[in-house]
């Protein structure tokens, strides 16, 4: 498919790709009431979905981002816009994410799409929508593309995808995250990280960490050497994130799935811009913003106008899948 054309130019301190990311969790507090239902997992684990239904024959399951949850902000907007279209809405909490650690030693990583294959046929054995549509932002937009790609013989009732800020080839995407400019964001990712591994080495005996390099970590590699690896049975960090990413799988999609990639988005390396891939696709878009940083596009410092984001998956919903409300 075509590039898409872009006509998002904010306001000049949001034309700052640091500015930008920071503002929406900082300062944007929009609330929502869910519904909360816990669903058992195959393997005696639970998963919890907060659901936002206004009776739509639609429903739109959202994926959050690495330590987010459904009460992250892009979630909420997301989820009350949708509402305000027609649509009904369900944020998957990944496992240990929903305010409460999971019942295994096993949480979730980068490309776990098993989680939401359980969930997406949970969702088409028990209720009636005609039609699912799957939104994921950064992390929970990798799962996205690569469940797209990954699962040929998912269920009809899947119409389509929007993956926004999605670091698509883990290698790369994390040695960006490495760097300087991006320290103040990885380290809080660490911070939180570090202490769910803590408390799962208390929870479970067996599982043997280094204290001093777990707290010593600078790096999400440092991290994933003492958990990722070992607990999902991964070679080494370079084996992970070759696996995990959604990257190669774009090409095998066959629904309509739309890719948003602020071109200014300081987590993201050049391999995460899949003009290529878009170019040779007759399902996958690729809309790539000048501004807009890390699951940020914010334009100005009234909220009620930053909307753009989620204007942009409404409109592919109606417009591109076909869906109206």
């Amino acid at each position: 498919m075509p590039i898409l054309s872009c006509n998002f130019n904010p306001t000049l301190p949001f034309k700052s790709a640091h500015f930008n990311t920071m503002y929406r969790p900082l300062f944007m507090k929009d609330t929502i009431k869910y519904q909360r239902k816990r669903i058992t997992t195959w393997d005696n684990d639970f998963i919890d979905l907060d659901f936002s239904a206004i009776g739509s024959e639609t429903l739109v399951l959202l994926i959050h981002g690495l330590e987010g949850s459904s009460y992250s902000n892009y979630m909420i907007t997301t989820s009350n816009y949708l509402n305000n279209t027609g649509f009904d809405t369900v944020c998957m909490n990944l496992r240990s994410c929903s305010g409460e650690d999971n019942a295994l030693l096993e949480t979730y990583h980068s490309g776990k799409t098993d989680d939401v294959d359980f969930i997406v046929r949970h969702l088409t054995t028990n209720y009636k929508y005609k039609n699912i549509i799957i939104v994921g932002f950064s992390l929970g937009g990798n799962l996205t593309l690569k469940y797209l790609g990954e699962y040929i013989n998912m269920p009809i009732e899947v119409k389509g995808g929007i993956a926004v800020s999605v670091p698509i080839d883990l290698t790369t995407s994390q040695a960006e995250l490495s760097k300087l400019k991006n320290k103040i964001y990885l380290n809080e990712f660490l911070k939180t990280l570090k202490l769910k591994i803590l408390e799962k080495s208390e929870k479970f005996p067996e599982y043997k960490i280094n204290k001093k390099l777990l707290f010593n970590a600078t790096k999400f590699r440092h991290l994933e050497k003492q958990y990722t690896v070992p607990v999902f049975g991964f070679k080494n960090s370079e084996d992970y994130w070759l696996k995990a990413s959604s990257k190669p799988y774009i090409s095998k999609i066959e629904v309509p799935t739309l890719l948003i990639n602020s071109l200014d988005d300081t987590f993201l390396s050049k391999e995460c811009y899949p003009f290529k891939e878009a170019e040779n696709s007759a399902n996958f878009y690729l809309l790539t913003p000048n501004y807009g940083g890390h699951v940020g596009f914010t334009s100005s410092f009234n909220n009620d106008e930053n909307k753009w984001v989620e204007k942009k998956i409404t409109k592919f919903i109606q417009e591109n899948i076909g869906i109206c409300s």
